[in-house]
């Protein structure tokens, strides 16, 4: 899912946009695969670290997805997570220093840092993990931008990469909102495991009912976000503005009905595959801009 955000960030929102608008990338193709290379490598380490902490919660929460301890040594799970931690960092202190903005590299410490920090620590607080880990889906969006757009910047051009930028930047804020509330639902889902884990999540601290009407009223935050952006800035392309409001409104009106009723286990595990449906979905509009902009 990241790889293929990133993609469609420099393949449907950039690129196109060289001749018509006047947008100017900075990475080569070779480039920009090896940026997708560290972030999906740093991606790929967090979840592996976050496993070998989760061992024993796995074994209540998803016995049947148990993979360290069962198919894979701890030992041999750590070092792989050194082994993509070494690539992810190592390709994007090389990518940094090849633009020449090697400040840039300092963006790939922090992220493996606080996939670290979140599954040794924070995700125990209560809210602060939920919060880190939408802030680091986040990042791996705008990260096209700054990559991309910021090093290219001139005076000529800084309205056009300053816009684009603006544009990554929404759908940044909109991933953010939904993986926010995908972290939540999960929580829900894995209170069981979570609470003999001694996690203090926020259906721990304040009950799975309360709970319920938090995600429900933070789900409302992406639909009126979404037909906010609609309205201001689509609401003359027809074709547009019926994808959102087919693909991507109406899934995310479904999930907080969904959620206002939601009592079992299953009911959770659907909200949470329906809000990675809605993810792909609203990263895939991004293909309908060559019609929007060249209108």
């Amino acid at each position: 899912m990241i790889a293929l955000m990133q993609y469609l960030i420099k393949y449907a929102l950039l690129l196109p946009f060289f001749e018509s608008h006047g947008v100017v990338t900075t990475l080569s193709h070779l480039g920009f695969a090896l940026l997708v290379l560290a972030t999906i490598c740093i991606a790929a380490g967090g979840y592996v670290i976050n496993d070998i902490y989760d061992i024993e919660i796995d074994k209540i929460n998803k016995p049947k997805q148990l993979i360290i301890s069962k198919y894979i040594s701890e030992k041999n799970a750590l070092t792989l997570f050194i082994i993509l931690n070494v690539i992810g960092v190592g390709s994007g202190y090389y990518l940094s220093n090849g633009i020449g903005k090697p400040g840039f590299f300092v963006i790939f410490i922090i992220a493996s840092a606080l996939l670290y920090i979140y599954s040794s620590y924070l995700k125990q607080l209560l809210l602060i993990g939920n919060i880190v880990v939408s802030l680091i889906v986040m990042l791996s969006i705008l990260l096209v931008g700054v990559f991309e757009l910021l090093p290219a910047i001139t005076p000529n051009n800084l309205i056009i990469q300053n816009t684009f930028f603006k544009i990554i930047l929404d759908y940044a804020i909109f991933a953010f909102l939904i993986n926010l509330v995908r972290e939540l639902v999960k929580d829900i889902e894995d209170i069981d495991g979570d609470y003999k884990g001694g996690l203090q999540t926020l259906p721990i601290i304040v009950g799975r009912e309360r709970t319920n009407k938090i995600v429900f009223g933070l789900s409302l935050l992406p639909i009126f976000a979404v037909v906010y952006y609609v309205i201001t800035y689509l609401f003359k392309q027809i074709e547009v503005v019926s994808y959102f409001l087919i693909l991507v409104v109406a899934p995310l009106i479904y999930i907080s009905i969904k959620l206002f009723s939601a009592e079992q286990k299953s009911d959770y595990k659907h909200i949470s595959l329906m809000l990675k449906l809605v993810m792909l979905t609203g990263m895939l509009s991004m293909l309908l801009y060559k019609f929007i902009l060249l209108k």
